[in-house]
This record gives structure tokens, C-alpha cells and sequence, in this order.
């Protein structure tokens, strides 16, 4: 109706529509629920107010603000075309940018139109089109390896065993060669595909999904309250120069059923224990426990406490509050970083054995065998005990 000479009015009035929906027909807006789409391929959400490049009908759907860690992003490549309309020189806007000039001037002459104008969402759009390398996958196609690395899964190899032989026996034949990576996404990736299902059943895990593996520092914190790493202990701890900072930890008996609280100071490896209830080593019961341990030191002597990330730690802060002691926590799997108190442990264990009941242990039992490591003269301390060291402080 509009290209046969019609106003917007009378067209909009023709197919019942109101006059401002007719309007961004016109300038080719589209809407889609609560969104409205623009031929240059933005997308405004009215929801969340987000603008996204995206289009209604051709792939991809979806274009991010940020298409590489190296590239330009949306925002820049917008602040580029109103600094470039404010007449700023390439190497002002890239002063703006923090990039160089050289960048600035290869987008302009790169992303113009053939008017020479810069549109900065259609330049990220194009940016984003050109950047897509398809690539076929290799086991997607019938062949000699594809065979080689169905037939040893089904004899059960593991991948990385077919990896290996692979580059072995055909060094100088790359297209004999595979990577682990690239037969496990065969495997488990579907658009990557090319083993049969049966043939991803011979993994020797069963397994329908891949496990991710997390690294220590991406792992979830088990409490509550924020944990301060043995990272942020001070120096005058790691020296030994100063006393006063202990390391902790439990020993745990039958079945995880028993348990007592290990404390040893790190320049003395003087040694307090702590008795636990039987069947009772919640973070709460070692809470108090230390609490009392630590309350029989005198002020000068309560520096720190390092403790691994074991669940009855989970009470920290209310410790800390209690005592006035910092809490430092190990990092996962380090034992090393309480080396006192692990060689502690292992000294006690001719007391108490692994894998007995240490509930049968009273508080007398554990004051009897403090006193008897306290009493034992040490090689790192020159031969003096503990219990001298100890009291040279007090």
C-alpha cells in the first residue's frame, strides 16, 4: 500500500494497525514479544533494556558484546563511530580506547560502507561473520582412522592409548595422527559426532557426559563464612621468628566415628589436645573445644591458627570472635603446609592408633600423652623439649 502511494495513516487504517507500529514498518523494525529488532541487526530487550545484535531469520542468532579477548567489542566499535563523528583524529580515539591508532584506522577502512560511512553494529556484525572458521571434524569422516579409533574403543583402549600408538606408529602420516581431545568430542560431542553410540559405550567410565574437572582456586567454598588462604598469613609466621601461631587439625579414629583435636605451636611444637565427645566432631563441639584450648595461653601466645579445609572448621568466625585468633586455611590437598602439625599426627598414632576407638580416651589420657611429647627433647630445637621452650616464653 505505502509503495503505491499511500500515506502510513491510510495504509495503517487498511490492515489495523496502529500508525506508530506502520512507522517502524517503514523504517524496517521488527517486534517480537518483548523485543524489537533493527535492520542493522540489533535486538532491544524492553525487559531487561539489553542490546544485543541478533536477527529474526538469519543465523547465527546471536552476536555477544565481546567476540574475542583481542578484539574490538560493541561498545568500543560505537565510541569509535561518535568520536569519529565528533571529528576526534585516529590517534585521539584511540587514546579514548586504550588501543593504538593503527587499530582504529584498519576498522574504519575495513567496516565503512560504500558510502563510506562507519556503522558500528553492522562493523560488529561483519566482524563476527568473518571470524567463523568452519572446520569439519576429523573422525566425522568414513576412513581409515575413523575405523583404527572405533575398532580399539571397542577392544576397549582408552583415548589417549589410541592417541599414543597412533602417533607412534604413523609419525610421518598426519592424517593417521588424532589428539585425546579430538576422540573424546567424537565420543561425547554430538555435533561433532562420528563414533556409533555403542562404540562410546566401550569407555571403560560408562559414562554418558564428560565430568568436568575443577582446579583448586574454581572451586566452591564449603562455608559459610568467607575463608582467609595461607597466602595472606603474615611472614612472621612462615619464619618461625615468632611464637604464638599454632597449626590444628583431627585425628580420627574407627569409621570416622572418634576424633581429637591436635593443636602444635610451630617454633616450640609444643602440643595440646583437645578431647572430643564420642561421635562428635561438629564444627560447633570443635569450636568450643579449641576455644578452651586456646583460653589457657597466655595473650602473647595467641597469634594464629592454620587448619586445613576440614568441615569442622566450619565455625571459624565464631572461633575468631570467641579468642581473637585468626584462622588461616591450607590450600586443597597440602598437607605440607602444616608440616608441624602433620608430623604431630604421626608421632601420636603410637598412642592412638589408626583405626581405633579414640572415644576411650578421656581428657586425663590426653594430658598424659601431651606431657609425653612435650618432654621429648628435639633435634630441631637442639635437643631441648618442648615443655623448655614453653616455659621460657611464658
Amino acid at each position: 500500500m505505502r509503495a503505491s502511494g499511500k500515506t502510513r495513516r491510510e495504509a495503517a487504517t487498511a490492515v489495523g494497525i496502529h500508525t506508530r507500529t506502520a512507522r517502524d514498518w517503514d523504517r524496517g523494525i521488527r517486534k517480537s514479544r518483548n523485543s524489537r529488532f533493527y535492520p542493522d541487526g540489533r535486538r532491544v530487550d524492553y525487559a531487561t533494556g539489553r542490546t544485543t545484535m541478533e536477527s529474526m531469520t538469519s543465523p547465527p542468532p546471536y552476536v555477544p558484546e565481546q567476540i574475542g579477548s583481542r578484539l574490538l567489542s560493541l561498545s568500543e566499535r560505537e565510541k569509535i563511530a561518535d568520536l569519529k563523528r565528533a571529528g576526534f583524529t585516529l590517534r585521539a580515539i584511540g587514546r579514548e580506547l586504550g588501543r593504538s591508532a593503527s587499530t582504529v584506522m584498519r576498522e574504519l577502512a575495513a567496516r565503512a560502507d560504500a558510502s563510506g560511512h562507519y556503522l558500528p553494529h553492522t562493523a560488529h556484525r561483519d566482524a563476527a561473520a568473518k571470524r567463523v572458521r568452519p572446520k569439519h571434524a576429523k573422525l566425522a569422516q568414513p576412513g581409515k582412522l575413523q575405523d583404527y579409533v572405533a575398532d580399539r574403543l571397542a577392544q576397549q583402549w582408552s583415548p589417549e592409548q589410541i592417541s599414543g600408538v597412533l602417533s607412534r606408529d604413523h609419525a610421518d602420516d598426519e592424517g593417521m595422527q588424532v589428539s585425546t581431545e579430538t576422540i573424546y568430542q567424537a565420543i561425547y560431542v554430538q555435533a561433532r559426532g562420528g563414533l556409533k553410540r555403542e562404540i562410546a559405550d566401550a569407555l571403560r567410565t560408562g559414562r554418558t557426559r564428560r565430568k568436568p574437572h575443577r582446579s583448586p582456586e574454581h572451586r566452591t567454598s564449603r562455608f559459610v563464612d568467607p575463608m582467609v588462604m595461607i597466602s595472606d598469613r603474615p611472614a612472621e609466621v612462615e619464619d618461625r621468628a615468632v611464637p604464638g601461631h599454632w597449626e590444628g587439625d583431627l585425628i580420627v579414629g574407627a569409621n570416622n566415628q572418634s576424633a581429637i583435636v591436635t593443636l602444635v605451636e610451630r617454633t616450640t611444637r609444643y602440643v595440646m589436645l583437645g578431647h572430643l565427645p564420642a561421635r562428635d566432631h561438629t564444627a560447633e563441639t570443635v569450636r568450643d573445644v579449641l576455644v578452651n584450648l586456646i583460653g589457657t595461653l597466655p595473650q602473647h601466645l595467641r597469634g594464629s591458627l592454620t587448619w586445613d579445609q576440614g568441615a569442622e572448621m566450619a565455625a571459624h568466625k565464631a572461633f575468631r570472635v570467641a579468642t581473637g585468633v585468626p584462622v588461616y586455611f591450607c590450600d586443597p590437598a597440602s598437607p605440607w603446609q602444616r608440616g608441624s602439625n602433620e608430623n604431630t599426627n604421626g608421632l601420636l598414632r603410637q598412642y592412638f592408633p589408626k583405626g581405633s576407638d579414640l572415644s576411650v580416651y578421656g581428657p586425663e589420657d590426653l594430658e598424659h600423652v601431651a606431657q609425653k611429647l612435650n618432654s621429648r627433647p628435639r633435634k630441631t630445637l637442639g635437643w631441648d623439649t618442648p615443655a623448655e621452650r614453653l616455659l621460657e616464653l611464658v
